[in-house]
């Protein structure tokens, strides 16, 4: 037995590894790492999961909790699942990194496409007034010039980042960018 023992430790922290490494990532791209040490332990499980399963499995605050679910519900990370004669809410993880990564992605990316072509768009505004005033002084109006070129130049990014990120949500990135079949440790 205590090798049996020995051996479920090693599991345990070899997925405590791996769970800390999500949280640490989510935790770069702006997700709580709590958030993510959620959505790692979700990978794990084989089955859905409570609130009150989470929360003892994580030693949070339901409140905490409830809002983190919400927070990977965003990203479609974790879906609720309905399980005949509960009463609770059970929860599952998207398992498949790369569907996760391309929602997750996905969404960042419009937003971020969004803010920033609403400012070109109010900042483009401004700067036609100075450069169609006649009065405007001609170091004022080469500004603005300068200005309305780099501008453009950002709206070739983001209409660059809209077709990256159609192609994701399409799945079409797949076909230059192809998913492997396994990697060396799946396949031993």
């Amino acid at each position: 037995m205590p090798h049996s023992t020995d051996d479920e430790n090693r599991l345990e922290q070899a997925k405590d590894i791996v769970i800390n490494s999500i949280g640490e990532t989510m935790d770069l791209y702006g997700i709580n790492r709590s958030v993510g040490n959620l959505y790692g332990t979700m990978v794990f499980e084989k089955k859905s999961m409570t609130l009150d399963e989470m929360r003892e499995e994580l030693q949070m605050s339901k409140p905490s909790m409830s809002t983190s679910v919400k927070k990977l519900q965003e990203f479609d990370a974790v879906k609720q699942r309905f399980i005949r004669g509960s009463r609770k809410q059970h929860f599952t993880a998207e398992k498949d990194f790369f569907t996760f990564f391309g929602k997750f992605f996905s969404q960042k990316w419009k937003r971020e496409i969004k803010i920033n072509m609403d400012a070109i768009e109010e900042a483009e505004v401004l700067l036609q007034d100075i450069l169609n005033d006649d009065e405007t002084e001609d170091t004022v109006r080469e500004q603005a010039q300068s200005v309305m070129e780099q501008i453009d130049h950002s709206k070739t990014y983001y209409t660059w980042l809209g077709t990256l990120s159609d192609a994701v949500d399409s799945g079409e990135i797949f076909k230059y960018f192809p998913i492997p079949e396994s990697t060396e440790s799946t396949k031993k």
